[in-house]
C-alpha cells in the first residue's frame, strides 16, 4: 500500500513523500511468536499537520550581501508533531565554524556573523516529518567592490578631444560590472570631475577640453557594491594646444587728412566797458596743427601782457584784460600751416561806464 502525497508547500518549497511500507502505515505490531523476554513495540505518534515551509518573498530571488555584512535568515515552517529541520549547502553539510543554525518549534534561523565571498552558494532547508519532507532553496551571493581597471593609456589627442583605452579589472568582486566611471583633472586646479558614468565600453573619447590646459584621466570600475577603491591614472598628460592662427592683412589706401586752415566759427563783434575783461572766441580746423597769430589793427600782439591767447582742440580764445579807451579796434585771428593760411576779423568797441 502506498501513502498519499501531501500538497506542495506554498510559496515555492516542495513537499516529498517517501515510499511507506504497511509496517510504516500501521506501526509495528507484536509478533505472535514473540518470546516472553522481547521488548514492547514503540508506536509512532500520528501526523496532525504536514510539514510545509513558508519562504519569505525577499528570498525567492538571489539574496545579495556585501562582504562583512551579517546574514540572518528566519524561515518559518509548520508541522506537527515538531519536524526535523536540516540545512545543507550545495548538497553538503554546513561548515559549523562559519554558519550557525537554530531550529525552533515553528522556524529555523541561519546566521553568519561576517559574510565572506566563500559563503556564497545554494542553501537548502529540509523539514522532515515521518515519511514526509518539505524543502526550500535559497541562493546567497556575497559581493564586494571590483578591482581597478588595468592598462589605462592615452591613445590620441586632437583639437579639444582625447581618446582613452583600458582593460577590464582582474577581480569583478563576485558580481557583474555595471560599467566604468571616467574622470578628468586639469593640472591647474588638480580637481577631478566625472565625464562618463556607468560607461560599458573599454575605450572612450573625452571632448570639450579647454584649449591651453593639460589633463590627466582615471577610470573606476563599478558593480552592485560600488566603485572600485582605486583607479589607474594615465601616465601621459593630454596637452590641448592652441591652433596656429595666420592673419592675412589686406592692403588699403591710407587716407590723407591734410587740410589747409579753415575757420568753422568766426569772431563776433562786441562792445565792452572800460575795466571789464573781455574774451574773443573762434574755431579753426586744419591738419597739420596750425600756428595761431592774433593781430590788433593788423599789428601783432603776441607777447603783450595785456592779452592772453589760448588754443585747445581747435578753439581759439583771446582775453583782453581790463580794456581801456584805446583798446578798441579791429582784432584778427590768423591760422597758418604748410598748406595755407586763413584769418577772421571782428570789431571791439570800448565804452565808458554810465
Amino acid at each position: 500500500m502506498e501513502a498519499a502525497t501531501a500538497p506542495e508547500a506554498a510559496l515555492g518549497p516542495t513537499l516529498k513523500v517517501k515510499e511507506a511500507s504497511p509496517a510504516d502505515a500501521d506501526g509495528p505490531r507484536a509478533s505472535p511468536r514473540r518470546g516472553a523476554g522481547s521488548p514492547l513495540p514503540q508506536l509512532l505518534p500520528p501526523i496532525e499537520e504536514h510539514p510545509k515551509i513558508w519562504l519569505p518573498r525577499a528570498l525567492r530571488q538571489t539574496y545579495v550581501r556585501k562582504v562583512g555584512d551579517t546574514v540572518n535568515l528566519l524561515i518559518p515552517f509548520q508541522g506537527k508533531p515538531k519536524p526535523q529541520a536540516i540545512w545543507t549547502r550545495d548538497g553538503c553539510a554546513l561548515d559549523t565554524s562559519r554558519v550557525s543554525v537554530r531550529n525552533g518549534e515553528r522556524d529555523s534561523i541561519l546566521f553568519i556573523r561576517e559574510a565572506q565571498r566563500a559563503d556564497s552558494g545554494r542553501y537548502q532547508l529540509s523539514v522532515r516529518l515521518g515519511g514526509l519532507e518539505a524543502t526550500a532553496t535559497i541562493d546567497i551571493l556575497v559581493i564586494e567592490r571590483p578591482g581597478p581597471p588595468q592598462s589605462i593609456k592615452l591613445v590620441d589627442v586632437w583639437g579639444s578631444s582625447a581618446t582613452l583605452e583600458w582593460t577590464p579589472p582582474q577581480d569583478m568582486g563576485n558580481a557583474a560590472l555595471l560599467g566604468y566611471t571616467v574622470q578628468k583633472a586639469d593640472t591647474k586646479s588638480g580637481l577631478w570631475f566625472s565625464v562618463l558614468e556607468r560607461y560599458h565600453r573599454t575605450s572612450c573619447t573625452v571632448s570639450n577640453l579647454i584649449v591651453g590646459n593639460s589633463y590627466a584621466f582615471r577610470v573606476f570600475a563599478e558593480n552592485q557594491c560600488g566603485l572600485s577603491e582605486d583607479a589607474p591614472v594615465t601616465a601621459d598628460l593630454a596637452h590641448i594646444q592652441k591652433a596656429a592662427t595666420v592673419y592675412k592683412t589686406e592692403g588699403f589706401a591710407q587716407r590723407d587728412f591734410s587740410e589747409a586752415p579753415k575757420f568753422t566759427q568766426p569772431l563776433a563783434d562786441c562792445t565792452t566797458v572800460i575795466g571789464y575783461d573781455t574774451q574773443l572766441f573762434c574755431c579753426v580746423r586744419a591738419s597739420p596743427k596750425p600756428k595761431i597769430i592774433w593781430l590788433k589793427n593788423k599789428m601783432d600782439i603776441q607777447g603783450n601782457p595785456k592779452y592772453r591767447a589760448l588754443t585747445h582742440l581747435g578753439i581759439c580764445s583771446l582775453e583782453i584784460r581790463k580794456p581801456g579807451p584805446f583798446d578798441g579796434g579791429i582784432y584778427t585771428c590768423k591760422a597758418v600751416n604748410p598748406l595755407g593760411e586763413a584769418s577772421v576779423d571782428c570789431r571791439v568797441d570800448v565804452k565808458a561806464p554810465n
